[in-house]
């Protein structure tokens, strides 16, 4: 007969230092937008508590955009690169957002 005592629970995860790097940054990004860490938690499938523990641990209380610890120079370039061509994308569909926004005003 099976022991119905871990019914529901989940398999505890490893994330790699990238991952907790992305979500750090992910949190401070929706935090200005106005989200809450239980919105980005649920985003993520993480819980707020874990996103609260890696922005602590990331630095992004006490200043914002730092690096993970340990991370190399290799590693910063190419999550900055990531980040610019985010940034990049963004951009680009807000330009275009605002174009169709103002033919629809006319």
């Amino acid at each position: 007969m099976k022991s119905n005592k871990n019914v529901g629970r989940r398999e505890r995860r490893a994330f790699s230092a990238e991952f907790k790097a992305e979500a750090v940054q992910l949190v401070a990004a929706r935090r200005a937008e106005g989200a809450t860490l239980t919105q980005i938690g649920h985003e993520l499938d993480l819980r707020p508590d874990q996103l609260r523990a890696w922005s602590k641990a990331h630095g992004l209380a006490a200043g914002a955009g730092a690096g993970m610890p340990g991370e190399t120079t290799e590693q910063e370039v190419r999550r900055l690169r990531r980040e610019i061509a985010v940034l990049r994308q963004e951009q680009a569909f807000a330009k275009k957002v605002a174009v169709y926004f103002a033919r629809e005003s006319r």
